[in-house]
């Protein structure tokens, strides 16, 4: 008596197979056409891009303004929320053009981002330097690390 397996049966199929195979017909779509969802889409209309980071004294935020000039800059600090509001102006110039891909943003912008700190909002200091504005936040006293020395009793 011949005993035959399942999985040796050629007219079984993996229960997944036909889902995987759909799985990588849309996968060849999409690298053709483009992402199916417009998450990239959203991802990009975030602006301006920041770096955050600090050191002992300060928080420092990077931001990227390529085109925005400081007379169309504002930025505030309330408690422990940085906000950065512009305008980046197309040039008269260019807005009578026919574009045939246009992928650098204009008009009004407004981020507000939360620090991870108190800052001394009296102190902040901004510097724009080829189109990245620093903004230095000295942190609170009371933010800061003390270093406490023991003494032998």
């Amino acid at each position: 008596m011949t005993l035959l397996r399942l999985l040796d049966n050629p007219m079984r199929r993996h229960p997944w197979s036909e889902l995987e195979r759909m799985q990588r017909e849309m996968e060849s779509w999409s690298r053709l056409f483009g992402p199916a969802s417009t998450d990239k889409i959203l991802e990009t209309t975030v602006f301006p891009p920041l770096n955050v980071s600090e050191d002992a004294n300060n928080i420092y935020v990077r931001a990227e303004l390529a085109g925005v000039s400081a007379a169309n800059l504002e930025i505030f600090v309330e408690g422990e929320t940085l906000t950065i509001k512009g305008n980046r102006h197309a040039h008269p110039a260019q807005e009578k053009m026919a574009y045939h891909r246009q992928e650098i943003a204009r008009g009004a912008f407004n981020r507000a981002l939360t620090l991870p700190l108190k800052v001394q909002a009296d102190k902040v200091t901004a510097k724009t330097a080829d189109g990245i504005v620093t903004i230095t936040l000295p942190k609170a006293p009371e933010t800061k690390a003390r270093q406490v020395k023991v003494t032998v009793a």
